[in-house]
């Protein structure tokens, strides 16, 4: 079955830095776009970034554009989520997604596979 594992997650300091990774297994990893998205207590799930299959066609909601970058290495199957200067309201859990096609969407249905999700808190 298609599994999806995040790591990286923790604790960090305003202004700091945390690198999610997302490993794949059970389909053609390079043939889908991914995305992540976040959860904080008591919000909906929001739409963070996504990619396209090849790496070459990215999305961010507005909120991250110039601190966090969405990067893929189809030859390990991953999915990466750099984060810099985070800032407090970033702190929730953040999950990472497998597109059914390889449409670079913002919608949480555009996505067919969900990992377990894993927590990023960030300090004042």
């Amino acid at each position: 079955q298609v599994q999806l594992v995040e790591s990286g997650g923790g604790l960090v300091q305003a202004g700091g830095s945390l690198r999610l990774s997302c490993a794949t297994s059970g389909r053609t990893f390079s043939s889908y776009a991914m995305g992540w998205f976040r959860q904080a207590p008591g919000k909906e799930r929001e739409f963070v970034a996504a990619i396209d299959r090849s790496g070459g066609i990215t999305r961010y909601r507005d909120s991250v554009k110039g601190r966090f970058t969405i990067s893929r290495d189809n030859a390990r199957n991953t999915v990466y989520l750099q984060m810099n200067s985070l800032k407090p309201e970033d702190t929730a859990a953040y999950y990472c997604a497998g597109g059914l096609g390889n449409l670079v969407s913002t919608w949480h249905a555009s996505y067919a596979y969900w990992g377990q999700g894993i927590q990023v808190t960030v300090s004042s």
